[in-house]
């Protein structure tokens, strides 16, 4: 289930990266003046050696070579720390002030729980999201590079066989 949501997430991914479908595309000229039958059937042959010789398919669907980040354990988020905030003030409050304090203790205590729980929960999410930006950065350079590898040994080949590539 995770490698499928990893592959999901990379597909949308790269379409959003690579730009609109056949972008990337190579034009296959005819230079030496090879019919259509035995052009499209260079442009198989050449397909098959440009995947082997890579071991990049640009016909199936793009993997994900290690599943995205895990999400962090939720640390307490602002409502949490306060009510712990709150609570704590109180008692230190009615310790220190004979009981009298506990109102101002769990007050002040609320405040300042609600914003280091705002504090430590907005961390988190900040890491969260760095750790899934840098994953998604590398999958998508791994593809690209794969897909570059595999262009460049595509057209060697159709040139080798005396067609004009760009």
């Amino acid at each position: 289930m995770m490698r499928r949501l990893a592959a999901s997430s990379l597909v949308a991914l790269l379409a959003l990266s690579t730009g609109p479908a056949g972008a990337s595309d190579l034009y296959v000229y005819p230079a030496k003046g090879q019919s259509k039958d035995k052009m499209e059937q260079d442009k198989f042959e050449c397909y098959k050696f440009g995947r082997d010789e890579t071991g990049f398919d640009p016909m199936a669907r793009p993997e994900a070579s290690a599943p995205p980040p895990a999400k962090e354990k939720k640390t307490w988020g602002t409502g949490q720390g306060a009510l712990g905030g709150a609570l704590l003030g109180a008692g230190i409050g009615a310790i220190a002030g004979g009981g009298k304090g506990a109102g101002t203790g769990a007050l002040i205590g609320g405040v300042g729980g609600g914003a280091m729980g705002h504090v430590r929960r907005s961390g988190q999410e900040d890491r969260e999201k760095a750790a899934r930006n840098n994953w998604e950065q590398r999958e998508t350079s791994r593809y690209v590079q794969g897909r570059n590898k595999y262009e460049r040994a595509y057209a060697a080949c159709l040139e080798g066989r005396g067609y004009t590539v760009r």
